[in-house]
């Protein structure tokens, strides 16, 4: 009796690039859905997706800092693809016929249910900000190297960040919110988010180093 040859697998990467995608397109998803609520803590309004999105940035950060520009805007593009799989997916499942004994049709559409301006304005928003804020990050790098990396994960993203806040808060809420409410929505949105940041930085520096000290290949790319 011959002797079965042994199952065939591809072989995994050392890299941390995979799951650092992962995660960063996780965040985005996540905070996607999570952006759909508007919440209001007093004069202050914002929307759901405040409690992760900044995350997204900090992944981006994490990207393009370690793996450079065109592997941020690989993961940027994933990103942005996943976001209209998971919209149409909802679309699909909102249109299906509910099954006669589940009654929450009308509860699922008012959450998760299509609606073309919130997508739009979401993949536009994420398009825009993460582009900028992976694109300014690499460009202050290759003048700084290895030094200055609060500058770099301080000013990108707050580019990004404004540019993002901008396009989502105008093409989600104008109309919907107006005057004063949406001037303090869009303030609070981008500072909030620029806060984050800042005060998550130490976390920033810990992580990217953590990262850059087990990726061999960027070891070796650095000057002795």
């Amino acid at each position: 009796m011959s002797t079965p040859h042994p199952a065939h697998f591809a072989a995994t990467s050392r890299s941390l690039y995979p799951v650092i995608v992962g995660v960063f397109v996780g965040l985005l998803l996540i905070s996607n859905i999570g952006a759909v609520k508007l919440i209001e803590f007093g004069p202050i309004i914002t929307d759901g997706g405040a409690f992760l999105f900044p995350l997204v940035y900090i992944a981006g950060d994490i990207l393009s800092e370690v793996y450079g520009f065109k592997a941020a805007r690989k993961a940027i593009f994933i990103g942005f693809a996943m976001s209209i799989l998971a919209a149409v997916t909802f679309w699909l499942v909102q249109i299906s016929p509910p099954a006669e004994a589940w009654g929450n049709q009308e509860a699922f559409e008012s959450v998760l249910g299509f609606v073309p301006r919130i997508v739009l304005a979401s993949v536009a928003g994420y398009l825009v900000g993460q582009l900028l804020n992976a694109w300014v990050l690499v460009k202050i790098k290759e003048r700084t190297q290895e030094k200055a990396l609060w500058l770099r994960l301080l000013g990108p993203p707050a580019v990004g960040e404004f540019a993002d806040t901008i396009v989502f808060c105008t093409i989600a809420f104008y109309g919907v919110i107006t005057g004063e409410e949406f001037l303090i929505y869009v303030a609070f949105g981008f500072a909030y988010k620029t806060l984050v940041e800042v005060v998550l930085l130490p976390v920033s520096y810990a992580v990217i180093g953590w990262v850059k000290r087990r990726e061999p290949t960027y070891a070796e790319a650095v000057p002795a």
